[in-house]
């Protein structure tokens, strides 16, 4: 069995006025730096994981090495290919400024936004590879919000007809045999206390 710990980054600035991110390079915030921490502290208390990997840009790679300092564990790789989605023209934006700028209907215009199942394949692709070139090893992962949400309904669609995942959650897989299963979702509760 592999198990894999999918992590969102924490909090940006960004996020916070409901920016789009997508591939722009954005550092984690004040706020995103303590939620980073805490996770870090509860993934200390357990100590189980083997290796972590990470999206190159700064919001997780940020996230990936305060872990790493936190449970003394090296970062394997920092993966262009669980970046998040590119999102094309709308980066930077706001809904309002979307609908300001190509109207309420910018979702069906070609914005140059990447595709869902582009973005789904790549982090399945990733993920698949990872239960191999790691076998029998628990993975830390940490990524953006539609890469995981999008990889998980690819993976275990019964499962996840759609998915939102929080800042700093921890969502947990198992692979056996090829075959996945989610044993923890989204789960955000070291950020309660």
């Amino acid at each position: 069995m592999t198990t894999l710990g999918l992590i969102r980054h924490g909090i940006t600035e960004w996020n916070e006025l409901s920016r789009a991110q997508g591939i722009s390079d954005i550092p984690l915030n004040h706020i995103g730096i303590k939620q980073a921490q805490a996770l870090a502290n509860r993934l200390s208390l357990a100590r189980n994981w083997d290796i972590i990997v990470s999206s190159d840009l700064a919001r997780a790679k940020e996230t990936a090495q305060i872990i790493s300092e936190k449970l003394e564990l090296p970062i394997h790789i920092f993966d262009e290919r669980i970046r998040e989605i590119n999102c094309g023209e709308i980066e930077g934006t706001t809904e309002d400024e979307r609908i300001q700028k190509w109207g309420s209907n910018w979702r069906e215009l070609d914005l140059g936004m990447e595709k869902m199942e582009d973005v789904s394949k790549r982090g399945s692709e990733f993920l698949e590879e990872a239960v191999i070139k790691y076998i029998h090893k628990r993975i830390l992962v940490v990524s953006h919000g539609a890469l995981i949400g999008l990889t998980l309904q690819r993976l275990l669609p019964e499962k996840f007809p759609s998915t939102y995942i929080d800042n700093t959650s921890i969502t947990i897989l198992e692979n056996i045999e090829k075959n996945w299963d989610c044993i923890l979702y989204n789960c955000t509760n070291h950020l309660e206390d």
